[in-house]
């Protein structure tokens, strides 16, 4: 979780607090209120948990100044910008949240990415795709419209073939090593991985094993035009678009890409790590 939006979920919370104060009320008489156990109440205050507009509706609404809620959603609001919960994001699907990158990758000219331990979402099989969307239901617990997903996520390679697009890549060798569906499927997606080689959008490469790094993957994340900053974690995605963490996130990125190798090279790493599949 970033600071800055640990930060903002603790100065929501004081506002919440203030609310609750300035009503005259205890945190237990509140909740009672509110119809939420005492403990809610105090992990809200105490930038612990994460509200959501209906929580501060409700909050607005027990406090007796329901005119504040449009400014309490307006701060919650703020924080999904920054930080979009996984399983919030995926309560409706996957095909949602495949559509809504399509459109920021169709519309963007110059994306840099790099990835520790999975194949881009552009670059990806069915197959593949297949197995990395159910995976994520299954720990989630959310929807699972697995081929409503998949087909998403393939209409977003269309951007690999229009002119305007550059997409440039890098991948720790890892990625090449982390089976997400059967053998057979895999090896086909290691083929599909060395075919967009050669595409004129794309620049691939990957980071060898034992290669000296200035420091260790971590997680993977995404440099839309150099504005935008999407980093993936396990939770949630962050979205940064601060000048100063897209410059950091591209400094990153270029000490990445001094460790990589490219062209046959990196078909090499592609092709090890085929035959490196037991496809019998």
């Amino acid at each position: 979780m970033s600071t800055d939006f640990q930060q903002a979920r603790e100065a929501l919370g004081a506002r919440l607090r203030e609310l609750r104060t300035e009503a005259g009320l205890n945190g237990k008489d509140f909740a009672a209120r509110i119809g939420w156990q005492r403990s809610k109440v105090s992990r809200l205050e105490n930038g612990k948990q994460t509200a959501t507009a209906a929580d501060v509706e409700a909050w607005a609404q027990a406090a007796g100044v329901s005119e504040t809620a449009t400014e309490l959603k307006g701060r919650v609001r703020g924080l999904e910008t920054t930080h979009r919960s996984w399983k919030r994001q995926l309560s409706a699907g996957h095909r949602a949240v495949q559509e809504n990158h399509g459109v920021q990758e169709a519309q963007a000219e110059v994306i840099h990415l790099f990835e520790s331990g999975i194949i881009p979402g552009v670059f990806q099989t069915p197959e593949y795709a297949r197995g990395v969307l159910t995976d994520v239901a299954d720990r989630l617990g959310t929807p699972r419209d697995i081929e409503e997903g998949v087909r998403a996520r393939m209409r977003r390679q269309e951007a690999l073939y229009q002119p305007g697009h550059r997409f440039h890549a890098l991948l720790w060798e890892g990625a090449l090593h982390v089976v997400r569906c059967a053998p057979t499927a895999m090896a086909a997606q290691l083929d599909r991985l060395s075919s967009v080689i050669g595409l004129d959008t794309v620049t691939l490469g990957i980071i060898p094993f034992g290669v000296r790094t200035p420091f260790s993957p971590k997680h993977g994340f995404w440099i839309i035009d150099d504005r935008l900053v999407v980093a993936d974690m396990w939770n949630a995605e962050l979205w940064l678009d601060t000048a100063d963490d897209v410059a950091v996130y591209r400094k990153t990125w270029e000490l990445l890409s001094a460790s990589a190798v490219f062209d046959h090279k990196a078909h090499r790493l592609i092709m090890r790590a085929r035959a490196s599949l037991d496809l019998t």
